[in-house]
């Protein structure tokens, strides 16, 4: 009876570290035609991608993860000026001197050596291929009247992964441009209220462009379901539900 008394005792011991070493993140894998794509949920609007040994890390934010444990980055991303979005504190643990960031025009003045992209600019950035597309505001208004996130001052970002094309949408609604969107094969849309979208304003949103994985993001207290229930006919779009709050 000891014996056993111990080996419960000694399961229970290993099994808990085991337990406590990993990662409290959701992931998702991906095999792209020049190898895995690998998507960690940290939250809110923040992500982290791995591809070819580059760590991408998108909008960090330090409220979300204690950064000074995830990889350093190759890569950030940043879609706009917004503190949720912009967090110095998280950007400084994950950086190194070869750190390249992406950023909007508006984070420039804390970001002075970033990689200024503009909608509608493409370019290549540590192999990968960036496009910047419009994130903003037609219906969500401030109580003076302006949009939340005012029309050219945003940016999502499609960045290609061998044969994938990934697009992580910023803070934005519905807006004409996704229309224009060609081959998303994982998109990010927010449903955040009141500075996003409505679960049938992300529906709509993802009929336009027809991605083939489509995960909700920073969507707060949104009822997720409901998007859900909304896309059920339509058998081309995934969508998949990760914590990201």
């Amino acid at each position: 009876m000891k014996k056993i008394s111990s080996l419960i005792m000694l399961f229970c011991v290993v099994g808990g570290s085991s337990m406590a070493s990993q990662s409290p993140f959701e992931t998702d894998t991906f095999q792209a035609s020049t190898g895995a794509l690998k998507i960690t949920f940290i939250g809110h609007g923040t992500l982290m991608l791995e591809f070819g040994g580059k760590i991408i890390h998108v909008d960090p934010y330090s409220k979300l993860a204690d950064y000074s444990k995830l990889p350093k980055a190759d890569l950030v991303l940043i879609s706009h000026e917004h503190s949720d979005h912009l967090d110095l504190e998280a950007l400084g643990a994950i950086r190194s001197e070869k750190t390249i960031f992406v950023i909007n025009e508006a984070c420039a003045e804390k970001i002075p050596n970033g990689k200024v992209m503009k909608n509608g600019d493409e370019r290549v950035v540590e192999g990968f291929k960036i496009e910047a597309v419009p994130a903003y505001n037609l219906v969500h208004k401030r109580d003076n009247g302006q949009p939340f996130h005012p029309k050219g001052v945003g940016n999502g970002y499609v960045v290609t992964f061998g044969d994938k094309r990934v697009y992580v949408a910023g803070d934005t609604e519905n807006i004409p441009e996704m229309k224009s969107l060609r081959n998303i094969d994982i998109a990010f849309l927010p449903m955040n209220l009141p500075f996003t979208m409505t679960p049938e304003m992300t529906a709509d949103a993802a009929l336009m462009f027809q991605p083939k994985v489509l995960y909700p993001y920073h969507f707060g207290a949104t009822d997720v379901s409901r998007l859900t229930a909304l896309l059920k006919d339509a058998k081309a779009i995934d969508v998949r539900v990760r914590k990201m709050q």
